[in-house]
């Protein structure tokens, strides 16, 4: 019985130290070919639906699609500033692009209404012009009496409405107070040949007030009157989408502006 037990154990032990046997058929026969089982295990890894994966073959797949990413990673980049780009473009060149200091001319013919345009620069190709009801004789008598405070204000869209998605500035109605007293309504309009004309005869002026006699550039008196303008510098002040004011900036009025404009949409 012990004799037994000790051959079976020195078969146990003698397995230990065996090498699995891969037989491979050939044309010519077998040949047998030892490896040992962490050898097949290592190559079962590699194996990969069936086929043998070469590990140098693993590796350059690995590089090839490391560079593909990064290929498509840079394209995906150059799109995004590309659009970036192409959109601040677009917005430098939407109408009304003030920034926080403009150039404001008031303007009207003498027994005519009082214009008002707004420009980024004195050369600007750019203006916002608002017609008011009110005559610019009755805005040069409350200027002479004190400050002027000019309240324009428009109705916000309704729920139809908010997707056009209108810019305070491009509002084309409004309502118009001149110190807090209602005095009709304010027109957004569009610059033409004879305001642009205008605005050109003004341009070397950055601040004062006068009178344009008639002249050939378009700005000739007629049945109403000389043409009468005031041109300075303004701060403007956006509080939100709904709210935006423009300051006229003048160094002897002691840091009171004689002249303020505020646009609201309520």
């Amino acid at each position: 019985m012990n004799s037994v037990m000790a051959r079976s154990s020195n078969n146990m032990s003698s397995k230990r130290h065996f090498h699995w046997t891969n037989k491979v058929g050939t044309e010519d026969g077998e040949v047998h070919t030892s490896e040992s089982f962490s050898t097949l295990i290592q190559k079962e890894d590699k194996k990969e639906g069936g086929k043998v994966v070469d590990p140098e073959v693993s590796s350059v797949a690995k590089a090839a699609a490391h560079a593909t990413r990064r290929k498509l990673r840079a394209v995906a980049i150059s799109r995004l500033r590309s659009a970036l780009t192409v959109f601040g473009k677009n917005r430098l060149s939407t109408p009304f692009g003030l920034g926080s200091r403009v150039v404001g001319t008031l303007f009207g013919y003498r027994r005519g209404h009082v214009h008002f345009a707004f420009q980024k620069d004195p050369a600007s190709q750019e203006a916002l012009l608002i017609e008011l009801a009110t005559p610019i004789s009755g805005l040069v008598r409350e200027m002479a009496s004190g400050s002027v405070r000019i309240a324009l204000e428009c109705d916000k869209e309704t729920e139809k409405e908010e997707k056009k998605g209108l810019r305070l500035l491009e509002e084309p109605l409004w309502r118009t107070y001149c110190n807090g007293k209602k005095c009709g309504f304010a027109n957004r309009r569009e610059c033409g040949q004879k305001e642009w004309d205008i605005l050109k005869a003004v341009e070397p002026i950055s601040m004062g007030a006068g009178v344009i006699p008639g002249t050939d550039n378009g700005a000739e008196a007629g049945p109403e009157g000389e043409l009468m303008y005031m041109r300075a510098k303004f701060e403007r002040v956006v509080g939100s989408r709904d709210s935006e004011a423009f300051y006229m900036m003048n160094p002897d009025s002691n840091g009171v502006p004689e002249l303020s404009i505020y646009m609201l949409r309520v």
